[in-house]
């Protein structure tokens, strides 16, 4: 039997509030549920896949056709593909418009279906992915399920769950041979992040989020992007108020940023549907310079709430939601988007520059 002939297994996507899609299913067969988000980037999609700040989401591609460059291979001198965030695919599913059983790239080795059967994680299109968005935006991400024929599903809040130390390395590793050694906190941390440190010409010590960072010697501490909810996660808050105290140079990245920010003293809340995309504007505060960003997250940080000796960096053109923080006097920085990008522009690359100007 063919594809063109092969019988297609259809599934339904249930919201929560009572909104039901059906389409076809590809990739893996099997049931799941997770929060409904949506993604707004044109291409890119192997990097964006494997982010493990996507873990616990079901994620909704607003471009129509997804999968029309296949699959880069593994590397031969690395364990993680060449754009990958991380080794494996994060998302608890995919939902998309249309996807491409054919492919055309000169390093694409799969088709964007057996990669997903691969890592078992459901895919489903011929959704009307436009009007599924609409209601996200409208009524905010909510929780969902892709439910096959008859199975039974609970809904699943990964608002609630430590999805860090699901996503977290298991064990210290040392990376690169630089002058500058700086310990990076793995709350989920992208390949990028790693890449654009040893880039700069330092020693990156890796080290888990639950780690003992009192045992470690460093120069600098970059604490990564990662899943989930901020506020679950009071032992980190706790590790990084201590790293506050010693005054050595704190770099943050997306859930680093709402990290450092808890750990000042600021508070966190929930953007109605988050932002992901790679065109987020955001503007220096107090200045007219803008720079155009990667971003992945659903949390954000209330700029009210920042305490004495803390300021506003930056700010979103959309929403005006706070998109970064520095102390007035201390080596301390953060920022809500990824200036690392992967997929996306690459406009604020010079954040990492200006972290190791500070590292001594």
């Amino acid at each position: 039997m063919n594809k063109k002939t092969a019988h297609k297994t259809t599934a339904k996507l249930i919201l929560k509030d009572g909104n039901v899609f059906e389409g076809t299913l590809f990739g893996y067969h099997k049931s799941t549920a997770g929060e409904v988000v949506f993604n707004t980037g044109m291409v890119g999609y192997p990097e964006t896949l494997t982010d493990p700040s996507y873990k616990g989401q079901i994620l909704v591609m607003t471009y129509p056709l997804v999968g029309n460059y296949g699959i880069p291979p593994y590397s031969s001198s690395e364990k993680i593909p060449i754009n990958f965030e991380s080794d494996r695919i994060q998302i608890q599913a995919l939902i998309v418009s249309e996807q491409s059983d054919s492919f055309s790239h000169w390093n694409a080795v799969q088709n964007l279906s057996d990669w997903l059967k691969k890592y078992h994680v459901p895919g489903l299109y011929g959704i009307d992915t436009r009007r599924l968005t609409k209601i996200l935006r409208e009524h905010g991400t909510m929780l969902g399920k892709i439910i096959i024929g008859n199975d039974k599903v609970d809904y699943y809040d990964p608002d609630t769950d430590n999805l860090i130390s699901k996503v977290t390395i298991n064990n210290r590793k040392l990376f690169g041979t630089g002058n500058k050694k700086i310990m990076l906190v793995d709350c989920g941390c992208k390949k990028s992040i790693l890449s654009n440190l040893i880039q700069r010409d330092a020693t990156v010590i890796r080290v888990p989020y639950d780690h003992d960072f009192e045992n470690e010697t460093f120069d600098g501490v970059v604490i990564s992007n990662g899943p989930g909810n901020p506020i679950v996660y009071k032992q980190l808050v706790a590790s990084t108020q201590k790293l506050l105290k010693r005054q050595v140079p704190i770099l943050g990245i997306c859930m680093g940023h709402q990290i450092l920010s808890l750990s000042a003293g600021a508070k966190t809340y929930k953007l109605k549907y988050g932002h992901r995309s790679q065109n987020q504007p955001v503007k220096v505060v107090d200045s007219n310079k803008c720079y155009v960003t990667s971003q992945n997250h659903s949390f954000a940080v209330d700029t009210k709430t920042l305490p004495r000796g803390w300021e506003s960096w930056f700010e979103n053109l959309n929403d005006y939601s706070n998109e970064g923080v520095r102390h007035e006097k201390l080596p301390f920085r953060s920022v809500q988007f990824h200036p690392e990008a992967a997929p996306g522009p690459v406009d604020t690359s010079f954040i990492f520059d200006e972290f190791l100007k500070d590292v001594k």
